[in-house]
């Protein structure tokens, strides 16, 4: 478990170094979050560290301890799409990213992260 969170840690330390070659600091709308401040149900952004979920060896994060049930028993919500290929991607294994509405993207590597990052805003993301 342990070498998962810290191959995550890893790979989300690597996603700013990996976005600055292709866009400068700031110039996109979608950044890179850790998992620990994800809400993986709501799929939402928080500036504070959220409840951490183990599941069948995986590490999940949750807002609340309603979050935090879904996510023991509800294998659906521990997975979401990634929106440039549509390939399913594991919440827990997955790169994310958080628009400016504080929504947020998994991606089942970081090419695709980078792909939509480079793309224009989704409409959902200017409301």
């Amino acid at each position: 478990m342990k070498k998962i969170i810290l191959t995550l840690m890893f790979i989300m330390m690597g996603v700013p170094a990996i976005a600055q070659e292709k866009v400068e600091v700031g110039d996109s709308w979608l950044k890179p979050i850790q998992a620990e401040y994800v809400c993986m149900v709501n799929n939402q952004k928080y500036d504070a560290p959220q409840i951490a979920v183990e599941v069948e060896g995986k590490t999940y994060y949750g807002c609340c301890s309603m979050c935090k049930a879904r996510l023991e028993k509800d294998t659906a919500i521990r997975s979401a799409i990634d929106p440039v290929n549509s390939n399913a991607v594991n919440k827990a294994e997955a790169i994310i990213g958080a628009g400016p509405n504080g929504k947020v993207y998994y991606f089942e590597n970081i090419e695709n992260f980078q792909t939509f990052a480079d793309a224009p805003m989704p409409n959902q993301e200017k409301e």
